[in-house]
């Protein structure tokens, strides 16, 4: 009974288990089903997340969207937005992005920023949902204020367009800093395009290869087109880095599965 406590702490201390999950993934996964088979919440949905990623079990699409319906009908926030994600993306399930739709509206109304974001994207290209910028813009700013990095780049690119709200190119440049700082790629590379234009080289070189690090393939490939026609020379030779980068994590050894961060 002990030991049953004890990897139940440990499920439920995100901390210990993101180090179980990196040096004993097999452990980590024994713990976590153990307790979602009793019935706890987090640890259901945590199942659900290690199915999805093949992380110390086997990969188990159909099996983890069971799981993340149980979350999600426990009122897990986290689990929903998943489900929202499942349903895009088809992993377990043909992909419906109305359906899709229904799950992040759920989470975002409830006030969760990951489902607001998602939920935004949607309504931003009209998949799933009535297109309906407005919308968009508006979840994407309650997202912003709440932390979300990703976000807080989308509202600056809404800023800086004046897309259907006056524009407005300080906040726009003060939410990409904001955006970089908080860790996403696309935020980094805009912060980096803003200090480029006013002649702030070094700095912006700093940004746009913490980008390069963190960037996914389709960013890495459109973001070496835009550095290609720089006419700085530092930030033209970037661009061979990031198709170089793009194809590296394009080949067959470089693939993952990135299922909560878009």
């Amino acid at each position: 009974m002990a030991d049953f406590r004890l990897r139940r702490e440990e499920v439920l201390d995100g901390e210990r288990l993101r180090a179980m999950l990196d040096e004993s993934p097999a452990r980590a996964a024994q713990a976590i089903l153990i307790a979602a088979r009793e019935g706890e919440v987090e640890a259901q949905a945590l199942l659900g997340q290690i199915l999805l990623d093949g992380q110390g079990i086997a990969q188990d699409q159909p099996l983890a969207l069971s799981w993340f319906g149980i979350a999600a009908r426990q009122g897990h926030l986290m689990a929903r937005n998943m489900l929202g994600r499942c349903h895009e993306h088809g992993w377990g399930c043909v992909a419906d992005t109305s359906i899709a739709a229904r799950h992040y509206r759920v989470a975002a109304q409830a006030g969760l920023d990951w489902a607001m974001y998602n939920y935004a994207n949607l309504l931003a290209t009209g998949r799933g949902v009535n297109k309906d910028q407005t919308s968009a813009f508006s979840f994407y700013q309650r997202a912003a204020h709440l932390g979300h990095a990703k976000s807080m780049n989308l509202l600056g690119r809404y800023l800086e367009e004046g897309r259907v709200c006056p524009m407005d190119l300080r906040a726009a440049r003060d939410w990409y800093r904001r955006s970089a700082e908080g860790g996403d790629f696309r935020g980094q590379f805009s912060h980096a395009a803003v200090l480029a234009h006013v002649g702030q080289i070094d700095e912006a070189l700093g940004w746009l290869r913490k980008a390069l690090a963190n960037g996914n393939p389709n960013f890495l490939r459109v973001a070496s087109e835009t550095l290609s026609a720089s006419t700085d020379s530092r930030i033209h030779m970037l661009a061979a880095e990031y198709q170089q980068r793009a194809l590296e994590l394009s080949s067959p050894q470089g693939e993952s599965l990135v299922v909560v961060l878009n």
